[in-house]
């Protein structure tokens, strides 16, 4: 049995939900969260039921849940059409006229497109792929920007039940290869290209490639964005504006079964077979439509805005279908958070009067590490709620998200779950939770969830353990696609009937979870098992650090050597004196166990183009002295050259 992973840091700091926001919210006291929460855990049908009966059914369930573990089926029997729900009940309602997309280019175009604009748009777009015979249960692939017709075609999808499979503009033509092979995906939505930092992505270039390797792609429809000449291919590529004028801005949408497959959206760093997660229709769009309109506290004059990308789950759950399904306003913008420099995301949030902005730890970090004069040049006080997503978040950068960015008024939703939850499985909800600057605080309503040892026996307070859930939930991931015993092999074979989340976790003595690091990324250090997480939080303790990343190399002794890779603040310089301050820093705040053995300065830290730190990269590079894996992800290719040549200068 591997020993206990151990959590060693400390957080004492606790901010209290705001009186005045808290009359206003949704969930206004503890008292009244854990009245909800006990009857979502011990009547999830009647909660659910609730929940559901918002949202537009052709034909009511008649059962809320048939569960034969790991396989659910949500709202039985029930018909309904997912984008009726995010567009069409609003365009014939009151918020006919309200923005629903606020877009913002990269070079600096506008867009504003209503709810009626959206539906006419949406129905255009259906009309197209029917008449290029798409049908129920086709799969369509799409590769594009930032931009509205990104979430346009994903919609037109939904409307005509149609399964799409949305792959991150920033992946190559190999990975496009991958999923049209996993996928069988028979239609490509693409575009000319997308900006980003000043350049134009080469998308259809990108698809023309990974059709020569795949030929089963019948058409590819292609969106003008930047205007520059591409090859369009006879009889197979078309013009997405020539093909929306030829067709009526009307469409009967049909009524499709609860577990009607939705998207299939492939986990992001995979090796080998990709891993197609199949997301059905009823409880996916129950399952967003709650979480957003209670973690977000939704009201009507809110202007939101999510800094993800539509090709990963947050941009399917946190842009498309929750804000759509609550009738939001929000902003879309193309491109990155520092061009034409670090004050561009501020810039937008004062012109477009963002309320509400979820962003990523990484781009909090990388805007630490620019300087606080952006954000304050900058006219922020719109803003009455911020999140975050997609990774732990460490405490010292809440801090300075609270302070520069919140102005120290605004609450922080820390939120916690995965491409294969579907929808936000742990966070503050922003009315009623004390929050703790790094922890994720409660489960939300209809999550069962705990901190199990290796024997599955719940762990005690401030004890490691395996992050789990206990109960099915309306947004879970029904499958891998074309591969159940996978999804069960994967998720379900720790514990008989319990979902394992892959992820390493404690609770405090409040109840609070805090994240400790993927599973795979826990390091065994003398017997001593440490989450990366924390000794990365420790590091961005210190005044000189930006940002982190921590991963272990092979060592006889030991088992594992603590490995860490620091980018400093524009302030601080290396040197020799910086390097073993850290080093006893870590030694202080975790624990002796802890102090690295190798700490490399480095100028960046390789990372996607959607800012999650690549360790696997990193992990080889400590390991090996150099990358042989998959780098087509990465976001700059000079980081790894970069870092080589740090390590060889750092004794």
């Amino acid at each position: 049995m591997s020993p206990k992973i151990e959590s060693h840091l400390q957080e004492e700091r606790v901010f209290s939900p705001d009186p005045e926001f808290s009359a206003q919210a949704r969930i206004s006291s503890l008292a009244q969260y854990k009245k909800l929460y006990r009857q979502s855990i011990q009547q999830p049908d009647v909660f659910w039921s609730k929940e559901a009966s918002e949202l537009a059914w052709r034909k009511p369930w008649s059962q809320v849940l048939d569960w034969k573990a790991p396989f659910a089926k949500w709202f039985v029997g029930a018909k309904l059409n997912v984008a009726e729900n995010c567009v069409d009940r609003h365009a014939r309602s009151h918020r006919r006229n309200k923005a629903a997309i606020i877009f913002e280019g990269e070079p600096g175009d506008q867009r504003v497109i209503t709810y009626a604009q959206l539906e006419r748009e949406v129905n255009r777009f259906a009309n197209v792929l029917e008449k290029q015979g798409v049908k129920a249960k086709d799969r369509v692939l799409i590769y594009m920007p930032m931009i509205p017709e990104a979430a346009i075609a994903m919609l037109a999808c939904a409307r005509i039940g149609a399964v799409h499979s949305v792959v991150f503009g920033g992946f190559s033509a190999d990975s496009i290869v991958d999923r049209l092979e996993d996928s069988g995906a028979s239609l490509i939505v693409t575009a000319d290209g997308g900006w980003r930092r000043g350049k134009i992505v080469p998308l259809k270039e990108n698809v023309d490639a990974a059709l020569e390797k795949y030929s089963h792609v019948r058409k590819v429809i292609v969106f003008r964005r930047c205007g520059q000449p591409v090859s369009m291919t006879p009889d197979r590529d078309l013009w997405w504006h020539e093909e929306v004028e030829q067709v009526k801005s009307s469409h009967k949408a049909k009524a499709f079964d609860s577990e009607h497959p939705l998207f299939i959206l492939y986990t992001s760093g995979s090796t080998g077979k990709p891993k197609g997660i199949l997301h059905t229709s009823g409880g996916y769009l129950t399952g967003t439509y709650t979480t957003f309109k209670y973690i977000f506290d939704i009201r009507e004059e809110d202007v939101y805005w999510c800094t993800a990308d539509v090709g990963w789950i947050t941009g399917h759950s946190y842009i498309v279908y929750g804000p759509l399904a609550n009738g939001a306003t929000q902003v879309m913008y193309e491109g990155a958070p520092n061009h034409p420099d670090f004050g561009r995301f501020w810039k937008i949030i004062e012109q477009h009067g963002v309320s509400i902005f979820y962003t990523a730890p990484t781009a909090i970090r990388a805007f630490i590490k620019a300087g606080d004069h952006y954000p304050a040049n900058h006219d922020l006080s719109s803003l009455r709620l911020l999140g975050s997503v997609g990774e732990p978040i460490n405490p010292e950068a809440w801090m300075w998200y609270h302070k520069h960015i919140g102005g120290k008024r605004c609450p922080i939703v820390d939120t916690w779950w995965q491409t294969e939850t579907g929808a936000i499985m742990l966070t503050p909800l922003p009315g009623c939770t004390p929050t703790k600057p790094g922890t994720v605080t409660l489960p939300f309503f209809g999550v069962d969830a705990a901190i199990f040892d290796e024997n599955g026996k719940e762990c005690a307070p401030n004890e490691g353990g395996k992050l789990v859930i206990r109960q099915p939930w309306p947004s879970m991931a029904r499958s891998i696609y074309g591969d159940k015993a996978r999804y069960q092999k994967t998720y379900w074979s720790d514990y008989k009937g319990i979902y394992t989340a892959g992820d390493g976790a404690r609770r405090d003595q409040d109840g609070n979870f805090w994240i400790v690091g993927r599973i795979d990324d826990v390091l065994n250090v003398s017997g001593h098992r440490l989450g990366t997480a924390e000794v990365e939080s420790s590091l961005v303790a210190h005044p000189a650090v930006a940002e982190a990343a921590v991963v272990g190399r092979p060592d006889d002794l030991k088992g594992q050597a603590v490995v860490c890779f620091v980018t400093l603040k524009e302030s601080h310089q290396p040197s020799d004196d910086l390097l073993q301050a850290l080093r006893q820093h870590v030694g202080k705040s975790i624990g002796a166990i802890a102090k690295p053995d190798d700490l490399y300065f480095a100028p960046a830290l390789p990372k996607t183009r959607s800012g999650k730190i690549m360790r696997r990269l990193l992990k080889e590079l400590v390991t090996h002295g150099k990358i042989t894996g998959n780098v087509t992800t990465l976001d700059d290719v000079n980081v790894i050259a970069n870092l080589a040549a740090c390590m060889k200068s750092t004794t």
